[in-house]
């Protein structure tokens, strides 16, 4: 039976020979084409430089979609259930409909002559649950829906990249307030998760447009890094994560210079790690 690394391997390793095998075989940089196509841009520009541009293009459209099925594997194995692109159906009282919509225009809109309220889940989810109404139904698509037969609780997660946009973080936050405001309750937990940290500890994340919509260091329904990955998977999931893609990045660095860029992998390189 394979073990989360090798299965953190796996994911990481079936998507970097598809990249391979795109740029490689079924969608080659074409010198002549390029020339023909953007005659300017090659007599001012360096083939290599577009050639980089090929690349970048096919490899990260893929990648979107790998944060997802790395989180299935791990959730698969800790808590026994994952299921990626969950439709979560229940009922919200109209008036907790009301308070989200009115909690989310007052962050999107600051107030004249005032200071812009600042985020704050606990008290704001506090204010919507406090709402009844008449019960309406509605559905939330999450990226990640665990029913975990670990803890015996269900949990739903919103899943980014390090640096989301607002309008990204603002729908994510809707969804939210969505699922934890079902009557009955659908789910135990619901978060919004950010795949790592760039910024290195979560104390020191600094992205400016997630953070009009959330307290990114303090409140309960953010994760960041470590605190996702270990959460899903158990303690030590994301050092094995961090540990894996640092292992293979040097292996298709490798062959990226030889096999793509056609140049000796240089003696002075300095490899960039994930951390």
């Amino acid at each position: 039976m394979s073990s989360k690394k090798d299965r953190i391997k796996d994911v990481i390793t079936e998507l970097m020979e598809r990249v391979m095998n795109r740029v490689l075989i079924t969608d080659p940089f074409i010198k002549e084409k390029h020339h023909s196509s953007k005659p300017l841009y090659a007599a001012l520009v360096p083939d290599e430089i577009f050639k980089g541009s090929h690349f970048e293009r096919r490899f990260v459209t893929p990648f979107g979609g790998v944060w997802e099925k790395l989180a299935e594997v791990v959730a698969k194995e800790y808590h026994g259930d994952c299921s990626k692109g969950h439709t979560i159906v229940g009922e919200v009282g109209s008036e907790r409909l009301r308070r989200i919509q009115e909690v989310l225009n007052r962050l999107e809109h600051k107030e004249k002559g005032k200071e812009r309220i600042q985020p704050n889940w606990k008290s704001e989810l506090e204010y919507v649950l406090e709402g009844g109404g008449e019960l309406i139904p509605a559905s939330v698509v999450c990226d990640i829906f665990i029913d975990s037969k670990t803890t015996g609780k269900k949990y739903a997660f919103e899943l980014k990249g390090p640096l989301p946009n607002s309008d990204q973080t603002k729908v994510s936050k809707e969804k939210l307030f969505k699922l934890m405001a079902m009557q009955p309750p659908q789910i135990d937990f619901a978060y919004y998760a950010l795949v790592y940290n760039p910024y290195g500890k979560k104390k020191d994340y600094n992205w400016a447009f997630p953070k009009r919509w959330f307290d990114m260091k303090n409140d309960a329904s953010v994760l960041i890094g470590d605190e996702f990955w270990d959460l899903i998977g158990g303690e030590g999931t994301y050092k094995i994560f961090i540990d894996e893609v640092n292992l293979l990045g040097k292996e298709y660095k490798d062959r990226i210079y030889k096999e793509f860029l056609g140049i000796d992998v240089p003696d002075y390189r300095n490899d960039e790690v994930l951390k």
